[in-house]
């Protein structure tokens, strides 16, 4: 796949803000929407997108190249589909082995303060599912913690997400709506009314002893 440039430290800042793209599909052959999404983030100036699945096939991650990327970045938009009520698993593996301890979150933990994080998400069932009498049971925000608390432990804001509902069977004109929706969103950052209401960085100090304990061979 195209390689993504990795910033040095001595990159000039740039006055256009820079947007990360994390698109995570494990099947893009079969998706609809997220290939679509995808595709039209990359025709726009200022965005990078990383396909994790064509570049980490081995699942074997690169943390020093992504960590620079996000140092870089002002807008991290991680996007996917739902899978089990959550993210596809190379997402969350990225998650794991990128945001370390003592560089995105913890004491010395600086390296994405100040910065946002967009979720643009798709789901299979339709939004009628996501209801205490729908099959999901819960309305769909009741699934959002997790992205929201991975954004406040490393200080950044979270921003509202942008959700497509019954991803395989939304009808066309509604889907080409949502990627204009998208690409707008994108070119415009961060110019969106909704964010001067929103809260600063939260801060979320760990204490030292709670550092998590380095993985041992097995």
């Amino acid at each position: 796949m195209p390689s993504i440039p990795t910033p040095t430290s001595g990159a000039v800042p740039q006055a256009q803000p820079v947007i990360y793209v994390l698109a995570a599909h494990p099947h893009w052959r079969e998706s609809r929407a997220n290939r679509r999404l995808r595709d039209a983030a990359a025709q726009l100036p200022g965005v990078q997108v990383n396909d994790l699945y064509a570049r980490y096939p081995d699942y074997v991650i690169d943390v020093d190249a992504e960590q620079a990327r996000l140092a870089a970045a002002d807008l991290v938009v991680m996007l996917h589909p739902i899978q089990w009520y959550s993210m596809p698993p190379l997402q969350k593996l990225w998650l794991d082995e990128v945001l370390g301890y003592g560089w995105a979150y913890g004491p010395g933990g600086r390296a994405l303060r100040g910065k946002a994080l967009w979720l643009v998400a798709s789901t299979g069932g339709a939004q009628d599912s996501y209801h205490p009498a729908g099959y999901n049971r819960y309305f769909f925000d009741a699934f959002l913690p997790p992205y929201e608390q991975t954004a406040a432990l490393c200080g950044m804001r979270f921003l509202p997400p942008l959700l497509l509902h019954d991803a395989r069977r939304v009808p066309e004109a509604e889907l080409a709506a949502h990627v204009d929706v998208f690409v707008q969103r994108l070119a415009r950052y961060p110019d969106w009314p909704e964010l001067e209401d929103l809260a600063d960085c939260p801060e979320c100090a760990v204490p030292l002893g709670d550092r998590p304990e380095p993985a041992r061979a097995a």
